[in-house]
């Protein structure tokens, strides 16, 4: 990463096959999440949820591989989203980013970088920032 990069430059895309109930058990044993609102569909229906659905963890790691697919994880500076809907089963989800911004921090060159993912309706499910050393 260089001074090559400017305010307006988006993240190549990093999109992602439909979420089926193998990923989240996955995704569950490896982080060590075990709600059964994310594994269990009696549970999830219990619940008033038509069906399981994703850890919101999952999404976020998603948008943080977008991130450092873009840049080495050594120069993440900070990370912040926010969860802006239920990942369903068979969303397919697309995560994407733009520089918003470059910025003097602390006195190294970085970049503030607009993060978010959706489904393959439009829908946002996470929503946040980033701010990534340049150098």
């Amino acid at each position: 990463m260089t001074a090559s990069i400017k305010v307006g430059d988006r993240l190549p895309a990093l999109q992602l096959p439909p979420v089926d109930r193998a990923t989240l058990a996955l995704f569950g044993g490896a982080s060590g999440d075990h709600n059964p609102i994310h594994i269990d569909l009696d549970f999830a229906r219990r619940s008033g949820m038509p069906d399981v659905f994703a850890q919101g963890m999952l999404g976020m790691a998603w948008v943080g591989r977008l991130i450092t697919q873009w840049a080495p994880q050594a120069r993440l500076r900070q990370y912040d989203a926010r969860f802006a809907g239920i990942t369903h089963l068979g969303n397919a989800i697309t995560c994407s980013g733009e520089v918003v911004e470059l910025l003097d921090r602390d006195g190294e060159a970085c970049a503030r970088v607009a993060v978010s993912s959706s489904n393959q309706y439009g829908q946002n499910k996470i929503v946040g920032e980033a701010i990534v050393a340049l150098a």
